[in-house]
């Protein structure tokens, strides 16, 4: 192979264009080796590559341009790069319509823009990084504007190029770019329309050929926020003060109070002519530059475009809350801030390693593409604004006030949070928008315990288990006094009636059944009708002993898959519903021979075969659940029905949910009327609230 090479660079310089087009089309394929570079330098064979690059034409050109960018690739060449040669590139992306020769002027591009370089490079004319493109530009100005265009080119490998290229130039400037410099580059690049060309790319299908230029792109976005995150607002900056006047004059106070609102002093002293003339705004002091402490620039920017772009809304606001008591305004300013806070924590813009993404790529680039992409992240201030809409309903629906004004933050957190996070990667942002007006600001309270319980768990583990635990406890021992108030209480139920029984009587009688108050037996009678009184215990001419029961058998339960033992179930209609009290033979005879003595001994429980004691028939799903769990607590069993299921773990979760957060009745969480604190008027220490209604 080093043989061929002194000849390779003699037909590069070949007077036909057919030789120096092979030829240079099998440099292409080797030039990417470092050695073979070398020697190909060695033998002058770079200035008939650069020649071929300022002159050639068709795929002598393109194979050119392809291998000067493999030489460049391997850090070689560097001395041929000049500003002739950059501003051929440029030329060729501004004007040149064929794909293999934007291909190759582009990854050129890359590599000058992205190479290292110190201010030496620039004093002896061999411009890298961002610079060495700026004569050109001037030169050809549609530069920028074509190479967002590429991105919307059905060539993958192009589109990716263009791309690349495009975050080079946001790195280098970025990164070494004047401080005033770098702001304006980005400007003219949004204003070109990149976000919306490389949010497309990321909602689209060819995710395998574009996936690292976006992932570069997506944390370029991040690198913006952060550093606009980190600038200080400085009322020195003219851009600063420009930004926070605007604000102000969007407020629509008078003009007499607006002369000079742009200067420094005025905006430092404003307190002193005009008292709440930055609160009314929503700002905590007459002072807003320390409002922006912990989002900066950032936050000002935020504002700014809001209220730019919705100024109408923002007057309206400002007038409806000018009429309302000072702690129930809402603080436009600040709730602005929050929310760009809140976005920021969400895309974790801080934890935006490149290293560690291009790790997790190489793991298993397929399976991750959905999570490691964020293409809402590009539609920040479309978000921004979608956020404080929301923080205004709510704090409008919710009839807040200043005192609540951390917890509306945290329900706004938690709607954007579970909105955009569960958000497809295909999904538009003007759809996000859209959950976000729509969302059941109802289940906003619901959603925030279980994030809280989640955040709990994580830091808590065991203890919290265990609290959950004896909360479900004393949840269970709640719910089986209840139940069994219920039965002290009583309840009517029809009588099965036999078919023969049924056509001689055309009618259904009913039996009252009550647990005694030391609850040891069931007492029971028989009636023809049902009393709206309920009949006293010495009425009842029946009674089972409790200490006789061996089971209860019930078509009652969960589903019709469940088998509880003793307790034999089967789903049912509610017409027909059935739970059965068994007992021992011997048992139930003994007991009553004992009733017809005059005698209530307790009689033993007998090893013989059950039988029915007593038929129950509710005719409701609530009541079978109160009596059959009520039944089995009474004989210490654990009950089955779902309602008591769903009402032990409604008490335990409350429980728990008291216990992390400090609820109170005009919380958040009752969107409308709060429920009303019964009155103690009247009432001495010896008082209770009876809540389910029992005696």
């Amino acid at each position: 192979m080093d043989s061929s090479i002194p000849e390779l660079v003699e037909r590069l310089g070949s007077d036909e264009d057919g030789v120096r087009k092979m030829a240079v089309f099998k440099l292409q394929g080797s030039i990417g080796d470092p050695s073979f570079a070398d020697i190909f330098i060695a033998e002058g064979g770079l200035a008939r590559l650069r020649y071929l690059i300022l002159h050639a034409t068709g795929n002598t050109l393109a194979y050119s341009l392809t291998s000067f960018a493999r030489l460049l690739e391997v850090d070689k060449g560097w001395d041929f790069v000049d500003q002739e040669v950059v501003e051929r590139v440029v030329e060729l992306i501004v004007t040149h319509p064929l794909v293999n020769i934007l291909r190759g002027a582009m990854s050129i591009l890359v590599s000058i823009v992205s190479h290292p370089h110190t201010d030496d490079d620039v004093s002896q004319s061999r411009g890298f990084g961002f610079r060495a493109l700026k004569p050109a530009i001037a030169v050809y100005p549609q530069f920028l504007e074509m190479l967002v265009s590429r991105l919307s080119s059905a060539d993958h490998a192009l589109c990716a190029n263009a791309l690349q290229l495009i975050n080079s130039l946001m790195r280098e400037s970025i990164t070494n770019e004047a401080d005033l410099e770098w702001p304006r580059f980005i400007q003219k690049l949004q204003d070109l329309g990149v976000i919306r060309a490389v949010y497309s790319l990321m909602r689209g299908t060819a995710m395998q050929d574009h996936i690292h230029p976006l992932i570069e792109f997506q944390y370029l976005t991040k690198v913006l926020l952060r550093k606009w995150r980190d600038i200080p607002l400085d009322l020195e900056q003219p851009e600063h003060r420009r930004a926070l006047k605007g604000i102000f004059l969007a407020s629509s106070l008078e003009r007499s109070h607006d002369k000079g609102a742009g200067s420094v002093e005025d905006i430092r002293r404003s307190k002193r002519h005009h008292p709440e003339k930055w609160r009314r705004l929503g700002f905590d002091s007459e002072n807003p530059v320390m409002q922006f402490e912990c989002t900066g620039f950032l936050g000002l920017m935020d504002l700014a475009d809001y209220v730019r772009n919705n100024q109408d809304e923002f007057q309206k606001i400002i007038m409806e809350q000018s009429t309302r008591p000072v702690d129930q305004r809402c603080p436009i300013a600040r709730a602005s801030l929050s929310v760009t806070s809140i976005l920021y924590d969400h895309f974790e813009v801080d934890k935006s390693e490149m290293e560690d993404v291009k790790t997790s790529l190489l793991i298993d680039s397929r399976s991750n593409i959905d999570s490691l992409f964020q293409p809402l992240l590009l539609h920040w201030t479309r978000l921004h604004v979608a956020g404080l809409h929301a923080f205004f309903r709510l704090w409008r629906t919710t009839g807040a006030e200043i005192r609540d004004y951390d917890k509306t933050v945290e329900l706004v957190r938690v709607l954007l949070e579970s909105i955009i996070a569960n958000a497809p990667r295909a999904k538009d942002v003007q759809e996000v928008e859209e959950d976000i007006v729509n969302f059941d600001y109802g289940r906003l309270r619901e959603l925030q315990m279980e994030l809280l319980e989640l955040t709990y768990e994580d830091v808590w583990g065991e203890h919290l288990r265990h609290m959950r635990g004896e909360l479900y406890h004393e949840a269970l021992h709640f719910v089986k006094e209840q139940r069994i108030r219920c039965l002290l209480r009583g309840d009517w139920f029809p009588t099965e009636n036999t078919p023969e029984l049924e056509a001689a009587s055309k009618k259904t009688s009913w039996r009252f059944i009550q647990l005694s108050h030391n609850r040891r037996f069931l007492h029971f009678g028989d009636f023809e009708h049902r009393q709206k009184e309920s009949p006293q215990l010495d009425v009842l001419s029946e009674k089972i002993e409790l200490s006789i029961v061996s089971s209860v058998v019930s078509n009652v339960s969960k589903s019709s898959d469940d088998a509880f033992s003793p307790v034999k179930t089967k789903s049912c209609p509610n017409n027909s519903m059935k739970i059965a009290i068994h007992g021992h033979p011997e048992a139930a005879a003994r007991m009553k021979g004992a009733q017809d003595a005059g005698h209530h001994r307790q009689v033993s429980k007998s090893t013989q075969g059950e039988c029915v004691l007593l038929n129950l028939h509710p005719q409701s799903l609530s009541v079978a659940a109160e009596w059959l769990d009520g039944l089995l607590m009474l004989l210490n069993q654990q009950p089955i029905t779902t309602e008591t299921s769903k009402l032990i773990d409604l008490i335990s979760d409350y429980g728990l949910k008291i216990r992390l957060l400090n609820v109170r009745f005009d919380d958040l969480a009752f969107v409308g009327q709060s429920p009303t604190v019964p009155s103690r008027v009247g009432l001495d220490n010896d008082y209770y609230y009876d809540v389910f209604g029992g005696s």
